[in-house]
């Protein structure tokens, strides 16, 4: 339980501004939370939100602006101080040991020791009786790896929650959790929220930002927009606030026409199981094809096994009639497949490349004059990746790792583009974007698919499927459990079909 003192804030973010090489993150920005409440934070991609937290949690220092936390002025040099100080954040990417147990990733810089040897015990309670109080049941000794995402999600906020925190900063909490999962993420963070303490929710889903929050707080381009209490907005309103404009329609218009078929996938089993067993269908010229399911239904598994990342032990696969064997990614792209991963950190970008090389890396043989990499060719080509992607960044040899989530997708996104892919396969392209870069993405997919190719998309957003998607097959542990229109589906169905083979 948190103790709370008589002030009206239990965080005060007053006139914080921070600035990179190029760019202007924050600019005298506030951010004023209760104590006992959900305070979220809106806005595009590169708005500002992530670096404000992370200057509250030690990441970043500030260049000006002061922070009270409970009344006291603070000024955390790194997370640590700021972990014991009672702040904690849940970052987007998980920052996990996944070969390494539970506990030891609860505990980890703080083990319990006895007689100068780790005390196994005494952290595996530890981290039982942190399970405990927020209600969940996780096996301290599993390691990392085995957990779904939606437990190593909850394992990391009980180790935050763990530190006693009075603040708890989560960014993009449930970008991978199914409906089901949020509704146990919710519960966890009503508990937290009633015993006193304040939390800090960064999303851009807005049927969550509006269910779950008491205020909310608008950044746009590094500025302090407006904060109201959650009561007061909309969806209208909240993008008005984030863009500066009306946004009436989420998705755009669907110009496209499916034809002939492209791709035909038949009797697709993998080689190591669980994974995909049998699975059949297929994909037509200038046709989104979306692929629904609950969490452990091996949507990216289908994927990964089109694209040649893991091994088949069954099928075949006919594109344009002809049969293709993807037995690694690189035979995948010179066979004309492209896909974009679901873990953008771990196997999207290269962090300590610069932009340049992340949006070429893919095409290298279309930049080359002589066997060499020609300079003006990367130029031009990551010029037009920036500009019809509509990146936002300080110049082409910006670290990738410096720009927000957003706009590293819209990198990758044109790094596939640029192989001039016929299919692109797309695992949660979304996932972690604002409404205004999502409409840039739909219509980049749109305006693909009108040129006659064709395009499979994995997303845990059924509104976004329903809205973008001509068809949609609906996974069920490894297997196709339906492939419909999407004028024939609706939310509750897809939802009866993920359960059939379960």
């Amino acid at each position: 339980m948190i103790k709370l003192t008589d002030d009206k804030y239990l965080l005060e973010m007053i006139g914080i501004s921070k600035s990179f090489p190029g760019v202007k993150a924050l600019d005298k920005v506030n951010l004023k939370v209760r104590p006992g409440t959900v305070h979220s934070l809106m806005g595009e991609n590169g708005a500002g939100k992530s670096t404000l937290m992370k200057c509250l949690f030690g990441i970043y220092l500030e260049d000006e602006g002061e922070i009270y936390l409970d009344g006291k002025k603070v000024r955390f040099e790194n997370p640590k101080q700021a972990l014991e100080n009672g702040v904690s954040m849940v970052h987007q990417e998980l920052n996990q040991v996944m070969k390494r147990s539970v506990a030891e990733n609860i505990m980890l810089g703080r083990f319990p020791q006895k007689l100068g040897l780790v005390d196994h015990k005494a952290m595996n309670q530890f981290t039982v009786d942190a399970f405990r109080d927020l209600g969940l049941d996780i096996n301290p000794k599993t390691n990392m790896e085995n957990l779904s995402v939606s437990q190593r999600q909850m394992a990391e906020i009980a180790k935050a929650v763990s530190y006693d925190a009075k603040i708890l900063i989560l960014d993009e909490p449930t970008s991978s959790l199914t409906e089901q999962e949020v509704e146990v993420l919710f519960k966890v963070i009503n508990m937290l929220r009633d015993r006193g303490m304040g939390i800090v929710y960064i999303s851009h889903k807005m049927e969550e930002i509006l269910r779950i929050s008491d205020d909310i707080t608008v950044f746009r381009d590094g500025k302090w927009v407006a904060t109201e209490r959650a009561e007061d907005l909309d969806n209208n309103k909240i993008i008005a606030l984030m863009v500066g404009r009306e946004l009436t329609d989420r998705f755009p218009e669907k110009t496209n026409t499916p034809k002939e078929t492209i791709l035909e996938v038949k009797n697709l089993t993998a080689k190591y199981q669980p994974s995909i067993q049998d699975i059949s269908f297929s994909l037509r010229k200038g046709e989104i094809l979306g692929v629904a399911g609950l969490v452990g239904a091996r949507r990216t598994e289908l994927l990964e096994n089109i694209f040649g990342s893991h091994k088949v032990e069954s099928g075949e696969m006919y594109l344009h009639g002809k049969k293709v064997e993807n037995k690694t990614p690189r035979d995948a792209i010179n066979n004309g497949f492209a896909l974009l991963t679901e873990e953008r950190r771990a196997t999207g970008i290269f962090p300590m490349l610069n932009i340049a090389a992340n949006s070429t890396i893919s095409s290298l043989k279309d930049n080359k004059n002589i066997g060499l990499v020609s300079d003006r060719k990367v130029k031009k080509n990551t010029e037009w990746v920036i500009e019809s992607m509509n990146v936002r960044t300080p110049s082409q040899k910006t670290l990738i790792k410096s720009l927000s989530g957003g706009n590293q997708q819209k990198v990758i996104i044109g790094r596939w583009l640029l192989t001039n892919p016929e299919i692109l396969l797309l695992d949660e392209p979304t996932r972690g974007i604002d409404v205004g870069a999502k409409y840039e993405i739909y219509k980049l997919i749109l305006d693909l698919v009108e040129k006659d190719k064709g395009v499979i998309m994995v997303s845990s957003e059924l509104p976004e499927l329903l809205g973008i998607c001509d068809r949609i097959i609906v996974m069920s542990n490894g297997r196709v459990a339906g492939i419909e229109d999407v004028e024939n589906l609706d939310q509750e169905k897809i939802m009866h079909l993920a359960a059939k083979y379960l």
